[in-house]
């Protein structure tokens, strides 16, 4: 298992891009959290606190892909270090008008700043696609291995920004999740030898990436994944809360990313055969049944025992989250040309973005009006509608495949011949 990961950082350059990749990836996982965290302390509702961290999703999410556009033609230099300031100096408006009580209206116009937030997570697969974009197989493990960054960064993120919000002082968290931004975005466009060439040319010749019918598949069907992580974010941090230990919320979410990034590592290390599109449905469907457990455990068990019971029933649940990640950003760089790469994978991220910031509002106001056992249903609801989604695009999927691949290859993950059409 470890030798398919050591191949990948053989070409120079790869751990640099990667570890600094990660510093950057950081404020996906602690910006939202850390607002609901803080605001949640300053204001006493978590239905305000969803809202602005909603605001910052929709933002991110008609902002993003514009950004990724960018990337693709100016390059990841030029845009991401301007993009970031920007973003700073929005983060520091929320922060201080946090703290000094601003009326809410500021609140949401600084949070929707937020959203020009350059995607990481996409410029660092497009450089692993521009090393390894002949070598399928490892590639995938790139892909595997990224995925599992992204879950460690679901696991540290919370811890961080929840521990020191509550802690410290309440704008703690967001504060170390700007600092984390600044550095890893400086550190990762400091690498210039992987940086992919800009094609701008090409890309203008095809459009915009969101024109893929199996592109819009996945973007639809990562509402409601997102759905299920903005609402279980933030009825996990209501659940500890009633049972009287709030600090404890990011212990149980970051067990919830640890199930996934286990998974990452085991899925990083297979040689798959089946098509890609029918592993994206398996891991849409496994993710909302997995929801059912931690509904049932909320609604049954209390106090630091039901704590300890959320955590393992998410920590099942996390199960299904990295391989459903990394078959749809497998199934990205097959269905979108190489010049487009970087966008998109932004538009995956819309789509979560979008999904976490109905999830978390859905969430926030359920549990203002319910309390937060019954918050959730707002994820299990997200998991069916997810399931339709991916079920009813199949057939999209399947083509835009088939429509990529030279004569008589298939869709295999590995880069073996297979027959995805049956």
């Amino acid at each position: 298992m470890l030798s398919s990961y050591r191949q990948i950082f053989a070409s120079p350059g790869t751990l640099a891009f990667s570890s600094s990749g990660f510093i950057a990836r950081l404020p996906i996982s602690m910006a939202g959290i850390g607002i609901v965290t803080m605001l949640s302390q300053l204001t006493g509702s978590y239905g305000l606190a969803g809202a602005v961290q909603a605001s910052m999703a929709i933002a991110a999410a008609a902002l993003g892909p514009g950004v990724s556009w960018l990337v693709d033609r100016r390059g990841q230099r030029r845009v991401a270090l301007p993009a970031t300031a920007l973003t700073v100096a929005a983060a520091a408006g929320l922060l201080l008008s946090a703290h000094f009580h601003a009326p809410s209206w500021m609140l949401f116009v600084f949070a929707i700043g937020l959203g020009v937030m350059p995607s990481a997570g996409a410029m660092v697969r497009a450089r692993w696609a521009h090393l390894y974009r002949d070598e399928p197989a490892k590639l995938h493990t790139a892909y595997s291995f990224e995925a599992v960054v992204d879950e460690v960064c679901f696991i540290v993120g919370p811890i961080v920004a929840i521990g020191l919000a509550t802690n410290l002082f309440p704008e703690a968290g967001l504060l170390v999740a700007v600092i984390a931004l600044s550095v890893g975005i400086a550190l990762f466009t400091a690498q210039r030898r992987t940086e992919p060439p800009v094609h701008p040319a090409a890309a203008r010749s095809g459009g915009s990436a969101i024109l893929n019918g199996g592109l819009v598949v996945l973007v639809l069907t990562f509402v409601a994944t997102g759905a299920i992580f903005g609402s279980v974010e933030i009825v996990t941090v209501a659940f500890a809360d009633a049972q009287g230990h709030k600090g404890l919320s990011s212990v149980v979410l970051a067990v919830w990313a640890l199930g996934s990034g286990l998974a990452g590592i085991v899925y990083g290390a297979l040689k798959l055969r089946s098509p890609l599109s029918n592993r994206f449905v398996v891991g849409v469907v496994m993710m909302a049944l997995s929801m059912v457990p931690i509904l049932v455990v909320a609604s049954t068990v209390h106090g630091i025992g039901g704590l300890v019971a959320a955590g393992g029933a998410l920590l099942v649940a996390g199960l299904a989250i990295s391989p459903t990640l990394i078959s749809a950003m497998a199934l990205v760089e097959r269905l979108v040309p190489a010049a487009q790469l970087t966008e998109g994978m932004a538009w995956t991220t819309t789509g979560l973005a979008v999904g976490v910031a109905f999830g978390s509002s859905a969430g926030g106001w359920v549990v203002d009006a319910s309390g937060a056992a019954a918050g959730y249903w707002v994820p299990l609801a997200a998991g069916v509608l997810g399931v339709v989604t991916a079920l009813a695009g199949l057939g999209w999927l399947r083509a835009g495949l088939a429509a990529e691949q030279p004569a008589g290859e298939g869709a295999d993950g590995a880069g073996r011949p297979v027959d995805v059409e049956r």
